[in-house]
Order: structure tokens, then C-alpha cells, then sequence
């Protein structure tokens, strides 16, 4: 409804504003450490020591020279406090970006939900490769080591990857978007969310399907709003046999033009369909604007059949079965005579 979604996007926006806290404080709080360090710095005799507590050394080629590198504990202290400013901002910068995002109309909500998920990967593979580089792990060895797992990924954990990769293409190509309705197999629901490994569907009982990255790329999915949400709707009725078929297509067209939320371009049709066991049947076609009122503008229409069919006195059948009883032989006593010969009554044949 209305007020939901209304509180729906009232609850992101506070979520959003309160990301939007968090991410100042944290810039506030890392600021105020790094002045008191530089102040601090050349009166603490300390903190010179972090720089000469070496934990490993590598080596590192740099043009035609290799040259040995340390990681010291003033290395490891940079990485540990890297990490917790990347995954504060994983998590609160994309609210940032989304809460800047809901004041322009040029993009919808699918849009607006991929560049929110692509900042996030963004942030998550920019920090890691930062901070393993500032642990001894630049990305020049970096890259052979995620080659050398991905031959391993590929064969172990290839159903993951496959989920993943398949997530990537669905927020790059976007055959599937947040708020879209789609059918997969015998499921059909709204997409709520997009995760790492599955696509959230929320079905129309209120339940959340968790389906496979994978399965909404390589089967059939049915997406009823993918390029825009107009819908179509058929209505199926029967009449009594000798009702007039010209009147009853002219009652059905005026139920369809006299019910909200059906479109007059493409008008609506009334087709005779065929000769049923007890009625004659029909069908009446309309266009509605929205998909999410099917069932409504369905209900809507049937009420205005039923309506202008009791007003026009056109009678919608009960099912009829003839039924033919035949002739059988009588297993039991042959039935008594009328009359003898002399007018007496005689007990049947034994």
C-alpha cells in the first residue's frame, strides 16, 4: 500500500542519516588521532619504537634491483586500523551515496541499489589490496596468488564463484532489478534484495525465496516489469444457452470500460471463445497500467459482469449432467400378477 511504502522509505532515509553520523565521527576521530600523532610524535620516544620492531621481511623487485622490505609493528598498527576504517565505510558509505541518490528522479530504484552494491565491492577489494600491500603483500604477488586460487575455487568452489560472477552480470546488465516482479519456476514475488550468492524474492504470502545468483542467468525468468509494468487481464465467463452472444460481448465491453484502472488505448476486447458442456463461453481482454493490481482491477471487473448480468437478467449456468437410467433385468422375485383367469391375485413363481 501507500502508507507502507511511504514508512519503507522513511526507514531508509534514517538509516541513511544515521550511516551518514557514523561516517563523520569516524572522520572526526581519525583526523583528531593523526594531529595528537604528528604533535605527539617527536615528544614520544615510544612511538619510534613501532617503526624499529621489525615482524617479517620480503623481498621486492623494483625495475632491474631486488631489494628486502620490512614489515614493521608500526606496519601492522596501519593495517589494523585501515581495516576497520575500510569496513566502517563498507557499510556506511553506500548509505551515503543512497541517501545523495533519492534526491534525483533520473534513476530508479535498481539503478540506484547496483551503484550502491558496486560501491561496496569497490571499497571491500581497494582496502584489501591496500592493506596487503601494506603488509608485505604488494599486487605484484598479489595477482599470482588470486590466480593460483582461482584454479582452486574452480574445481571446489565453482557453484560459488558461479553465483557471484552470475550477481556481477545481473548489477551490470540488470535483467533483474530491486523492486521488480518476476517469476522463476512456480515462484513469483517482488526482488527485495541482491546479495553476493543469491537474489532475494519476497512472494505475495510475505515469504523471502533465496534463489541462486546462477538460476536467474541461465534459466527463463519471467520479469513483469523489466521495461515497463503495463499488464494484461482476462476474464472468463459463461452464459446460459439461447442468451443473445451480441449483447453479452456488448455488456462485457461496457463492464471493461466502466472499471478503474483498465486502459482505453489498447481498448479492451470480448471474444466468444466456444461452445461449453452447459454454457457458452467468453472471454474479455484489458489492458491495466500496473501490474501490482491484477488481481484487484480482475476482482473489480468480475463484480461489474455479475453487476450488468443480473440487470440485463443473462443468467450465469449451474453445470448440467443428464443422466439416462436403462432398461435392466430385475434380479429379484418376478413381480405380481394383476389377475388370473378367474380374477384372483396369484403369488409369484418360485
Amino acid at each position: 500500500s501507500l502508507e507502507e511504502g511511504n514508512t519503507g522509505e522513511d526507514a531508509r532515509i534514517d538509516s541513511s542519516e544515521r550511516q551518514t553520523l557514523t561516517l563523520l565521527n569516524l572522520a572526526l576521530i581519525l583526523g583528531l588521532a593523526f594531529v595528537l600523532f604528528e604533535l605527539w610524535s617527536s615528544l614520544l620516544p615510544a612511538t619510534r619504537i613501532l617503526d624499529e620492531w621489525v615482524l617479517w621481511r620480503y623481498t621486492e623487485t623494483l625495475g632491474n634491483e631486488t631489494v628486502t622490505l620490512q614489515v614493521t609493528f608500526a606496519d601492522l598498527l596501519i593495517a589494523m586500523i585501515g581495516f576497520a576504517v575500510m569496513w566502517v565505510a563498507a557499510r556506511n558509505l553506500p548509505g551515503l551515496l543512497e541517501l545523495a541518490l533519492q534526491r534525483t528522479s533520473r534513476l530508479d530504484a535498481g539503478s540506484k541499489y547496483a551503484l550502491v552494491t558496486l560501491l561496496r565491492y569497490a571499497i571491500f577489494t581497494i582496502g584489501s589490496v591496500l592493506i596487503l600491500g601494506e603488509l608485505g603483500m604488494p599486487w605484484s604477488k598479489l595477482q599470482w596468488l588470486l590466480a593460483a586460487l582461482s584454479v582452486g575455487l574452480g574445481f571446489g568452489l565453482q557453484e560459488i564463484v558461479a553465483n557471484f560472477v552470475s550477481g556481477l552480470i545481473i548489477l551490470f546488465e540488470r535483467p533483474v532489478r530491486v523492486g521488480d516482479q518476476v517469476t522463476i519456476g512456480n515462484e513469483t514475488g517482488t526482488v527485495r534484495r541482491l546479495t553476493i550468492r543469491a537474489t532475494v524474492i519476497e512472494d505475495f504470502d510475505r515469504r523471502e525465496i533465496l534463489v541462486p545468483n546462477k538460476k536467474l542467468i541461465t534459466e527463463q525468468v519471467t520479469n513483469w516489469t523489466l521495461s515497463n509494468s503495463i499488464s494484461r487481464i482476462v476474464v472468463k465467463v459463461g452464459v446460459a444457452y439461447g442468451s443473445d452472444p451480441a449483447r453479452v460481448e456488448a455488456l462485457l465491453l461496457e463492464a471493461a470500460r466502466g472499471t478503474p484502472g483498465v486502459l482505453s488505448d489498447p481498448p479492451p476486447t470480448a471474444v466468444f471463445a466456444g461452445f461449453g458442456d452447459s454454457s457458452l463461453d467468453f472471454e474479455v481482454r484489458a489492458i491495466i497500467a500496473d501490474v501490482d493490481q491484477r488481481l484487484a482491477i480482475s476482482s473489480r471487473l468480475r463484480h461489474e459482469i455479475d453487476r450488468l448480468f443480473k440487470q440485463e437478467g443473462i443468467e450465469i449456468p449451474f453445470p448440467q449432467r443428464d443422466v439416462h437410467i436403462r432398461d435392466i433385468a430385475w434380479p429379484g422375485p418376478a413381480p405380481l400378477a394383476t389377475a388370473t383367469a378367474a380374477g384372483e391375485p396369484q403369488p409369484p413363481a418360485a
